[in-house]
């Protein structure tokens, strides 16, 4: 190569080159349809999706700018498979080619199918479908709450179908859009408001059928928490039997239709007459047979002998008596007199015992006057001491005159 160009050939700047490489590149790719996988995904704070299209041998930087963005019904992943739609552009500054994605779609499945399966799994994992976190529906309930579109035919099917099967039932239209970009905002806002609305113990939301689109607001987050929240029962009924939606899995109750809402809520007027008949009817059976029993009972005690004669257990208990107290004076009689016995052979063997009887024999006894000992031996006494004789009858007070103390 020539240390320098030929003066016939002009030299060109980085920036002229890059300008009409953006001109042929944009002019020739003004829109195309690109499949790949993405892989660098990264969310931007201005709203902005930067993320890398790539296959087995090549890749493509893509941005999604803002706008494009938020209509995004699913969340962008790594290793995601999707088709975008979109024109290659230039950018300028770093000398790179990109496309600027307008539309994007998972490959092999539709958007709205994805962002469906989602969320579920998102609300699954954390509970919010949980059998037993759902609420029992009120049997009677005082007030019913319709949250719906107020121009709709499911408003005068749900209308129809109370009042025909519980005319006392009391109903509060709580009017929503139910299809639009303006229908999840406004239909969470009433699940949440609800509950103030005096006397309403039970909510029914829904709507008709329609296209996966048409009923796109029932499968919002948004409405799902606010089902979650609500602080009354919530049945919800959207689109026809074959319809299922988030809104469905997570309320306390899943009708089929709006009419099926109905009755659910309500009971029919003439099983419940019916049901009441029979209560009554077993209640009047059940005191009949107690009536019954009873009378046989009182019967059996009434024919009992001590009911049909009375005094006679009275005469026999006193004829005991009698007898008893017969047996217990005779009993007494008879103690009396062995406790007689005992005690005179008690007394003569006492009196055989007792001095006094040896004094009326013509025996004395004699104590000393200053202690009051008896006098046993000559020796203890001295002359001059006071004695006292004690004999069969009285006694003598004497003087120690002379003491002898021969045998």
């Amino acid at each position: 190569m020539p240390p320098r160009p030929p003066e016939t050939i002009p030299v060109l700047t980085v920036s002229a080159v890059t300008f009409a490489l953006k001109e042929v590149v944009e002019a020739t790719f003004p829109h195309l349809w690109v499949c790949g996988e993405i892989s660098n995904l990264m969310r931007a704070g201005s709203g902005h999706i930067y993320f890398t299209l790539k296959d087995e041998a090549a890749q493509l930087k893509a941005v999604m700018w803002r706008t494009a963005a938020q209509r995004m019904r699913f969340d962008l992943r790594d290793g995601m498979e999707v088709i975008v739609a979109g024109g290659i552009q230039v950018y300028e500054a770093r000398g790179q080619h990109q496309i600027v994605v307008e539309q994007l779609q998972p490959k092999g499945i539709g958007p709205l199918e994805l962002a469906f399966r989602q969320l579920q799994q998102k609300l699954a994992e954390e509970g919010l479908f949980e059998v037993e976190r759902k609420r029992p529906l009120p049997r009677f309930p005082k007030r019913i709450a319709l949250i719906t579109s107020p121009s709709g035919a499911a408003v005068r099917d749900m209308i129809q179908v109370i009042t025909r099967r519980w005319p006392k039932a009391r109903i509060i239209l709580v009017p929503v859009a139910v299809q639009g970009d303006q229908a999840a905002g406004q239909i969470a806002a009433a699940l949440r408001k609800v509950h103030t609305i005096p006397d309403v113990d039970v909510v029914i939301c829904g709507r008709g059928g329609g296209s996966l689109e048409d009923l796109w607001a029932f499968n919002e987050e948004v409405v799902a928490r606010a089902i979650h929240a609500c602080k009354i029962p919530v049945v919800s009924a959207v689109g026809h039997e074959v319809d299922v939606t988030i809104a469905d899995l997570v309320a306390d109750r899943r009708a089929l239709t709006p009419s099926e809402a109905a009755e659910l809520v309500v009971p029919l007027e003439s099983d419940v007459r019916l049901e009441l008949d029979q209560v009554r009817q077993r209640l009047v059976n059940s005191l009949r047979q107690q009536t019954q029993r009873a009378r046989l009972r009182l019967d059996s005690v009434a024919s009992r002998r001590c009911f049909s004669r009375p005094l006679e257990r009275i005469q026999e208990q006193s004829h005991r008596l009698d007898d008893l107290e017969s047996r217990l004076k005779r009993g007494m009689k008879q103690v009396v007199e062995s406790s007689k016995q005992k005690l005179q052979a008690f007394a003569s063997s006492l009196n055989a015992l007792s001095p006094l009887a040896v004094l009326d024999r013509g025996y004395s006894l004699t104590k000393r006057i200053s202690d009051g000992e008896l006098i046993r031996d000559a020796s203890t006494i001295s002359v001059g001491d006071q004695i006292s004789t004690l004999l069969a009858q009285g006694s003598i007070i004497s003087e120690v005159r002379a003491i002898e103390t021969d045998d």
